[in-house]
């Protein structure tokens, strides 16, 4: 299996900043990555991004900003250049000024290995967490799913997220969490995850939410999903029912979105001005 990944987001950063990207596939046992490239442009020229391992072969790219970058103002609505796109509607070349563009593109090789289940994340993964509230929702999941266990239950939860919750982009907020979408009954991607997760971790499941490059993915973005130990296993679950588990490349594991979160900062602030992202399998090697 051969997939084509590549993301572009850009940013408006305040000097000082530290930025962090989890935007690189993780390393996994199965899967390597070909010409892999990692670029981060501002208008004085490249920025060096430092990596860091983060947990599950997850990959974070730390990007400090310096004191002295000169920040400018958003330009008014409708007053922006156009920007020089390739054939993709990537963007290129030079970046506006105050703005930095990171760019990130690898060709994805192989099929990951069933990830280790050590005995830490078995009980990590049954706790609750910022997004995924599992103690607010234990009576729910009870009486949704009494005493199913195993393969029965995640099918059960997975069936139930997928018919009761709408997919619905742009609606949620960031600070949404399980129960949040559990009493809206719509969300995107995380939110869908969020609360598979959450109600797993009700019935003493461990669940956990995995963002990644998720080829034929519409509307393409990241996507996150969910994974639950099941017989012995970790198990991809989606419940958007939007992309293919198969195929899916693999960026951070954790909690919740706390711990898979795109882009972050712990140091100073931004503005996420512009975010574009593939993944498709190259046709030669579909199948």
């Amino acid at each position: 299996m051969l997939r084509d990944v590549r993301s572009t987001l850009t940013v408006r950063p305040s000097p000082g900043t530290r930025m962090v990207f989890a935007i690189a596939v993780a390393e996994a046992e199965g899967v390597t990555c070909d010409q892999e490239s990692l670029r981060v442009i501002s208008p004085h020229g490249e920025i060096s991004a430092v990596e860091v391992q983060d947990h599950h072969g997850g990959r974070l790219h730390v990007i400090d900003i310096p004191e002295d970058f000169e920040a400018a103002p958003r330009p008014p609505r409708g007053s922006e250049p156009e920007r020089d796109t390739d054939a993709d509607g990537f963007p290129r070349g030079s970046v506006a000024p105050g703005t930095v563009r990171v760019d990130y593109r690898s060709l994805v090789r192989g099929a990951e290995s069933a990830p280790v289940g050590d005995e830490a994340d078995l009980i990590r993964y049954v706790r609750p967490s910022r997004y995924a509230e599992s103690d607010k929702l234990f009576p729910t999941s009870g009486k949704l799913f009494g005493s199913l266990t195993g393969q029965e239950l995640v099918d059960a939860v997975s069936s139930w997220v997928q018919s009761h919750i709408s997919y619905v982009p742009g609606f949620s907020r960031g600070t949404d969490g399980a129960v949040d979408t559990f009493l809206a009954r719509q969300g995107i991607c995380r939110d869908f995850a969020h609360l598979v997760v959450a109600l797993l971790r009700a019935r003493n499941t461990p669940a956990r939410v995995v963002a990644g490059y998720a080829p034929g993915l519409r509307p393409m973005d990241f996507h996150a999903v969910a994974e639950a130990w099941v017989d012995g296993a970790w198990q991809l679950i989606d419940a958007t029912g939007l992309a293919e588990m198969s195929s899916l490349a693999r960026i951070a594991t954790g909690a919740d979105a706390s711990d898979t979160a795109f882009l972050s900062t712990v140091q100073g602030g931004i503005t996420l001005e512009h975010i574009k992202v593939d993944a498709h399998l190259l046709e030669d090697q579909q199948g």
